[in-house]
């Protein structure tokens, strides 16, 4: 017997990249653990770290469809671009590419839902 998920439709792309995002930027910060040389990626944990909490953030308030989703949403694609940019940095690193893709998507997302 399968159940039927409720969603809020009206923001589902954004929400779906913002979950997509989190999932991306939660593993490349695990993955940066791994690396030999921990410390140079500590810029790249801690932006990681942040993006995957605004994200889960702007998720959460685009879910219960909050007034202040918008804004949460603007503030989720500045850090997204920020996370992006460093990974981007170590685009040798299939985590931090597929990382740096999942961040661009989501700012977008979050810059239209924003407006």
């Amino acid at each position: 017997m399968s159940k039927k998920v409720l969603q809020n439709q009206k923001y589902q792309t954004c929400i779906d990249a913002c979950n997509d995002c989190f999932e991306s930027c939660e593993f490349c910060a695990t993955s940066d653990l791994r690396e030999q040389d921990v410390s140079s990626m500590t810029r790249c944990i801690q932006l990681n770290r942040d993006c995957t909490n605004i994200c889960m953030t702007a998720s959460q308030f685009m879910s219960r469809d909050s007034e202040h989703s918008k804004k949460i949403c603007a503030i989720c694609a500045d850090i997204c671009d920020e996370c992006a940019e460093e990974c981007e940095k170590y685009s040798d690193m299939e985590h931090c590419k597929l990382c740096a893709q999942a961040c661009r998507i989501c700012a977008e997302e979050c810059r239209k839902m924003a407006q």
